[in-house]
């Protein structure tokens, strides 16, 4: 299969805050987790169901260089893990500030050199 992936991924998991800019009836904000990330997406865990389109205010905690990021993303795709209860969705990052992209490019760099 061809990897359609922008830029590298790397296992990131931690703690998010998502808040639900537009695309859904659930609440505003909702404390869930990250899988893996990248310069232009991430996987996230959650208990809701976002929509495809969906646009999400997600805040990451980058531990290794101890920053918080806030990135706008907006859904891609949900896979159902476990039926109404946890799901897992693609968010591809959306406005994202050259601020940001550094800080990411950096936390990534990071993590491929010493190893996930």
């Amino acid at each position: 299969m061809k990897e359609k992936r922008k830029t590298p991924r790397v296992k990131h998991e931690s703690d998010v805050t998502i808040t639900v800019v537009s695309g859904s009836r659930y609440p505003r904000v909702i404390y869930d987790g990250s899988k893996d990330i990248s310069e232009s997406g991430a996987r996230i865990h959650s208990h809701i169901f976002f929509p495809v389109d969906s646009l999400l205010r997600i805040d990451f905690t980058l531990e290794t260089i101890r920053q918080m990021i806030t990135l706008l993303g907006k859904v891609k795709w949900i896979k159902i893990i476990f039926q109404n209860e946890e799901y897992e969705a693609g968010v591809e990052f959306v406005d994202t500030p050259e601020e940001a992209v550094s800080k990411l490019r950096d936390y990534i760099s990071l993590k491929m050199e010493f190893g996930e």
